[in-house]
């Protein structure tokens, strides 16, 4: 029975069948986690309900409790962003007040509140750093009628509102999602929203986008060449509730050094149904402007996804939620789930019950953990 299992386990190796997956990690915390941030070297930092942030500095061998910043007892920190092993800011998601920014520099031994939310009736979804160039962006839902968007250039000492007509929306029927901290990406002056809700989804990008760096007007954002022109466009994901649209929003490999010249795939569905996999995943590819659209991915993950993140070295996009693991090694075209694999000692559920991706790493409810390995992908 050896030979013939370890011969089928060669067989489904040798046709490409992935196995292995998630290794199962002791967090050492009961919180539901959201917010997950590699920044390599074998640092990461992980977040979540009840002010609760963790840290591992040896590739999650283990994870350390951190101190929960003051006041912060009863937040949820939705995402997190890390500059190395001692500097983190964290965001909590949360009607007026209860979005919040803390930020540590001495390892999370104490936190400094650097930033509150200013709107009584905005909620904050995504938080957002080019550790390069110490640029972050941050989103909320909208406030009389438009996407709420703060930028910083100072590793988050500093906020400032950005005023742009291209997010104006239909008050109460779109929202971004704060289920993974990922409805948000950028790449230095190049950033990308996703939403959802009633109206359906949506992308909102803008390259070149020239920030304000210290008070501004709305008259000032908007003039020609100062951040009025956001690219709209529909995305296939969802189906039209206040419970579905994109949760999550990455991009793959780009050419010639431009953010036009790239892949990208979005992931949700609605959270209500999470074993509905109609409109769960929509991917784009495009190298002229002119033609970039979403497609519906043609072959979906199984139920609806909270993140989504791309594996360069393995050319592999894979995407999670609560009940599983799908990889995609054709830019989002079609998904295949991830299953584990007994003969391999993995736990039954390894596939299952995750928020949030930073890879190699995922987090989930009641303080989970998992590390991907590194065989899962084909590498």
């Amino acid at each position: 029975m050896r030979n013939s299992s370890l011969w089928l386990w060669l067989l489904l190796a040798a046709c490409g069948v992935a196995q292995a997956q998630w290794d199962l990690q002791e967090s050492h915390s009961t919180a539901d986690l959201r917010g997950i941030d590699n920044v390599g070297s074998g640092v990461a930092w992980a977040s979540g309900a009840n002010g609760t942030v963790l840290r591992t500095f040896d590739g999650g061998e283990a994870w350390q409790t951190c101190a929960v910043p003051p006041g912060a007892e009863h937040l949820d920190f939705r995402g997190i962003q890390s500059f190395d092993a001692n500097t983190a800011i964290v965001m909590s998601s949360g009607k007026g007040d209860l979005s919040r920014l803390y930020k540590t520099t001495d390892g999370c031994h104490t936190w400094k509140l650097i930033f509150r939310n200013p709107d009584k009736e905005g909620s904050w979804d995504a938080l957002h750093f080019d550790r390069h160039q110490w640029l972050g962006w941050l989103l909320g839902d909208p406030v009389k009628g438009t996407f709420v968007l703060f930028a910083s250039d100072d590793a988050g000492k500093n906020w400032i509102r950005q005023h742009n007509r291209g997010l104006r929306v239909q008050q109460g029927t779109e929202i971004a999602l704060a289920a993974s901290n990922s409805s948000l990406t950028a790449i230095g002056g190049w950033v990308t929203i996703a939403s959802g809700g009633a109206m359906g989804a949506f992308e909102y990008s803008i390259v070149g986008l020239q920030i304000c760096i210290d008070a501004c007007s709305e008259a000032d954002n908007d003039r020609e060449g100062r951040g009025n022109k956001w690219n709209r466009l529909p995305i296939p994901v969802g189906n039209h509730s206040d419970s579905s649209g994109v949760f999550s929003i990455g991009v793959g490999e780009t050419t010639l050094g431009a953010p036009f010249f790239r892949s990208m795939v979005a992931v949700g569905g609605d959270y209500l149904k999470p074993d509905d996999s109609v409109g769960s995943a929509a991917f784009s590819e495009a190298t002229d402007p002119a033609k970039l659209a979403w497609h519906p991915a043609q072959s979906m993950p199984h139920g609806f996804r909270s993140a989504v993140a791309y594996d360069a070295d393995a050319k592999t996009w894979i995407t999670v939620g609560p009940n599983g693991t799908d990889i995609s090694t054709d830019d989002g075209r079609n998904w295949r789930a991830l299953h584990p694999d007994p003969a391999l000692n993995e736990a039954p559920d390894a596939d299952r019950n995750w928020n949030a991706l930073s890879l190699p790493f995922a987090v989930g409810p009641h303080g989970r953990i998992g590390k991907l390995d590194p065989h899962a992908l084909g590498r």
